[in-house]
C-alpha cells in the first residue's frame, strides 16, 4: 500500500476505532494482537512498559512529588534512593521530609541551614547515632590518677573537670587529654566550683574558700558556719555566693568582701544542694531576669528570691510527701523554668511559674534511678549498676552503659553529668566530650565519655 493511502486507511480506522466502545475496542485490539507476528508482539510489549511504568518523580513538578515523598518513612526513602539517580537527587532534596526525620529521632534542627542536600546526610548520621545507642556502644571509658586519697567533689565546665580531694588538693583536669592543668593546695573539699581565675571550696571544716588557679593562693575564707559545707554556687554579677551546711543553713556572702549577708533558715535536715540562677518565666512571685536562690535538703527544696533583696524570705517550700515517709535524692535540676528532682516514687517535674508538679515519670522495670541531667529531649539517669538514657517524649529508657563499683555519696557530690546541651536534642556536633564523671575506691575518677561516630 502506497504511503499517501495508507494515512488515509489510518485516518478513517482511528476515527471509527475512537467512536467504539470500551469492550469493542478491546476486541478489536485482541483481534489485531491475533494477527501479529513476533516483530509485531516485541514492539508492542516495548512501547507499553513505556507507557504503563511512567516515572512519576521525574515527569511531576518538584513541588508535589515532596508532598508524596512525605507519607514515606525514612527508611522507605532510603531505599527508594536506590532506584535511580534521579530518585536519589530528588529525595535527598526534600529537605522537610529528612527535618522531621531527624526531629523524631531527638536531632535538633536549624533552620538556618539551606543546603537542600544537608538534612539527609544528618539523618544519616543520626539514625547511626541512635543505633549506637540502642546498642550500648555509643560511649567509651577512661580515667584520672593523681588523688591519693578520697575524692569527695567534683565538678564540670567547658571540657575541664575539678575535683577536691581528702588529700588537701584540688586539681583541674582537661578531660580531652586526660592531663592535669592545675593542681593546688586546699583544705578537705566537701564542694567544689570553679571558672578560668578561680575554684571556691566548701570544706568539712566548716568554711568556704576562694583560691586563684594560678598561684594557688587563698583569695578569701568564708566562716561562719557550724557543719560540713556541702554545696556552693556564686555570681560574679550579684557579687554573691551561697552555700549549703549540714548546720541546716544557708549562707549568702559577699564574694569579694567574703563577709555574710544573710542567714536562711528552716531547713531541718542537712543542706545538701544550692542553685544560684536566673528566672526564665513570669508569676505573682517573680518575673524573668529575677535571680532565685534553691536550697535542698532530704525532704524539702526551698525557692528564695535571692536577687530581689538579701534578707529575703522563703517564697515556696516543694516536697513529694507531706508526712516526709519519701525522701529526695541529692540531684537538682533548675534551668529557671523548670525544677526537677528524682525520689524513690520517681522523677518530678514542677512548673516555676505555678510551682505545679507537671509530670511524675515513673520506672517500674527499675526502682530508684537517680537524676544526673535533665533537658527537653532526654534525660540522663543512673542507679547502682547502669548509667541510662530516658527519652522523655516517650518516657522511656533508649540506653544504658555499665558502671563500675563506684564510691556511693549520700550527698550527691561525688558523681556528676558532663556535656548537658545534647539533653535538649542532639545535633551531629554535640554528642562528643564527657557523658559522667564519678569517683572511685582507689581514689582515681572514672569517666564515661561519648565515642566518635566512627
Amino acid at each position: 500500500m502506497e504511503r499517501k493511502d495508507f494515512e488515509t486507511w489510518l485516518d478513517n480506522i482511528s476515527v471509527t476505532f475512537l467512536s467504539l466502545t470500551d469492550l469493542q475496542k478491546n476486541e478489536t485490539l485482541d483481534h489485531l494482537i491475533s494477527l501479529s507476528g513476533a516483530v509485531q508482539l516485541r514492539h508492542l510489549s516495548n512501547n507499553l512498559e513505556t507507557l504503563l511504568k511512567r516515572d512519576f518523580l521525574k515527569l511531576l513538578p518538584l513541588e508535589l512529588s515532596f508532598y508524596l515523598l512525605k507519607w514515606l518513612d525514612p527508611q522507605t526513602l532510603l531505599t527508594c534512593c536506590l532506584v535511580s539517580k534521579q530518585w536519589n537527587k530528588v529525595i535527598s532534596a526534600c529537605t522537610e521530609v529528612w527535618q522531621t526525620a531527624c526531629k523524631n529521632l531527638g536531632w535538633q534542627i536549624d533552620d538556618s541551614v539551606q543546603d537542600a542536600l544537608h538534612w539527609k546526610k544528618v539523618y544519616l548520621k543520626a539514625i547511626l547515632r541512635m543505633k549506637q545507642l540502642e546498642d550500648h556502644e555509643a560511649f567509651e571509658t577512661s580515667s584520672l590518677i593523681g588523688h591519693s586519697a578520697r575524692v569527695y567533689a567534683l565538678y564540670y565546665k567547658d571540657g575541664l573537670l575539678c575535683t577536691g580531694s581528702d588529700d588537701l588538693s584540688a586539681k583541674l583536669w582537661d578531660v580531652s587529654t586526660g592531663q592535669c592543668v592545675y593542681g593546688i593546695q586546699t583544705h578537705t573539699c566537701a564542694a567544689v566550683k570553679f571558672d578560668e581565675q578561680k575554684l571556691v571550696t566548701g570544706s568539712f571544716d566548716n568554711t568556704v574558700a576562694c583560691w586563684e588557679w594560678s598561684s594557688g593562693s587563698r583569695t578569701q575564707h568564708f566562716r561562719g558556719h557550724t557543719g560540713a559545707v556541702f554545696s556552693v554556687d556564686y555570681n560574679d554579677e550579684l557579687d554573691i555566693l551561697v552555700s549549703g551546711s549540714a548546720d541546716f543553713t544557708v549562707k549568702v556572702w559577699a564574694l569579694s568582701a567574703g563577709t555574710c549577708l544573710n542567714t536562711l533558715t528552716g531547713h531541718t535536715e542537712w543542706v545538701t544542694k544550692v542553685v544560684l540562677q536566673k528566672c526564665k518565666v513570669k508569676s505573682l512571685l517573680h518575673s524573668p531576669g529575677d535571680y532565685i536562690l534553691l536550697s535542698a535538703d532530704k525532704y524539702e527544696i526551698k525557692i528564695w528570691p535571692i536577687g530581689r533583696e538579701i534578707n529575703c524570705k522563703c517564697l515556696k517550700t516543694l516536697s513529694v510527701s507531706e508526712d516526709r515517709s519519701i525522701c529526695l535524692q541529692p540531684r537538682l535540676h533548675f534551668d529557671g523554668k523548670y525544677i526537677v528532682c528524682s525520689s524513690a516514687l520517681g522523677l518530678y517535674q514542677w512548673d516555676f511559674a505555678s510551682y505545679d508538679i507537671l509530670r511524675v515519670i515513673k520506672t517500674p522495670e527499675i526502682a530508684n534511678l537517680a537524676l544526673l541531667g535533665f533537658g527537653d529531649i532526654f534525660a540522663l539517669l543512673f542507679d547502682n549498676r547502669y548509667l541510662y538514657i530516658m527519652d522523655l517524649r516517650t518516657e522511656s529508657l533508649i540506653s544504658r552503659w555499665p558502671l563500675p563499683e563506684y564510691r556511693k555519696s549520700k550527698r550527691g557530690s561525688s558523681f556528676l553529668a558532663g556535656e548537658a546541651s545534647w539533653l535538649n536534642g542532639l545535633d551531629g556536633h554535640n554528642d562528643t566530650g564527657l557523658v559522667f564523671a564519678t569517683s572511685m575506691p582507689d581514689h582515681s575518677i572514672h569517666l564515661v565519655l561519648w565515642k566518635e561516630h566512627g
